[in-house]
């Protein structure tokens, strides 16, 4: 079995102005699909090439699981985003939202500055813990939630520099702005309810 880089739920241009056509060009079809391509190199004829995305992420260590993680979270990114995202998350999410955090707004300015703050390369999750509460977790380079017990990642933004670097010439802040302006929380709820 060889893994393939999955399509965009969305036409490469269709996050513009916010994410431009360029940064999907790159971000997705050369960053993403590398790692998918090197993924195959290093799994082929090995005991991991008939696992799952999740099972090979579990099991490896080194540059298998960098690459398998890598992979996996891109995925899970794309579908983090949407041309008719934004604004306000639905009534469910909202109401869970605001049981942890004071208002939708203080979640958002909380999780913006801890991208901000996630030194180097990595991700910034919103995630259940395994006591149901909602929690803002930040993991270094390829790492992902799904590589911890009792994280269920419900939503993400990459905060390596190649996801910001055309766009907003390395300036994290503006490019978490963006972030806001695209957000799927329909995603995320689906994430949280299962449904």
């Amino acid at each position: 079995m060889s893994f393939t880089l999955p399509d965009l739920p969305y036409a490469k241009d269709a996050l513009a102005p916010a994410m431009s056509r360029e940064t999907l060009e790159y971000h997705y079809g050369k960053h993403h699909a590398t790692y998918v391509n090197k993924l195959n190199d290093l799994v082929a004829g090995t005991d991991y090439a008939s696992q799952s995305m999740e099972d090979i992420i579990a099991a490896s260590t080194g540059p298998v699981f960098n690459n398998a993680a890598q992979v996996w979270n891109h995925t899970f990114f794309w579908q983090c985003l949407s041309p008719v995202g934004g604004g306000e998350p639905p009534e469910t999410l909202k109401a869970v939202i605001e049981e942890n955090w004071a208002s939708v707004d203080a979640f958002k300015t909380v999780f913006t500055q801890q991208a901000i703050n996630n030194f180097g390369s990595g991700w910034t999750w919103l995630a259940l813990n395994s006591s149901g509460e909602l929690v803002i977790v930040n993991t270094a380079n390829a790492d992902t939630p799904i590589a911890h017990e009792g994280l269920k990642p419900l939503l993400t933004v990459d905060v390596w520099e190649h996801a910001y670097y055309i766009d907003h010439r390395n300036a994290r802040p503006a490019y978490l702005d963006a972030f806001w302006q695209l957000v799927n929380w329909d995603f995320a709820l689906t994430n949280l309810t299962g449904e």
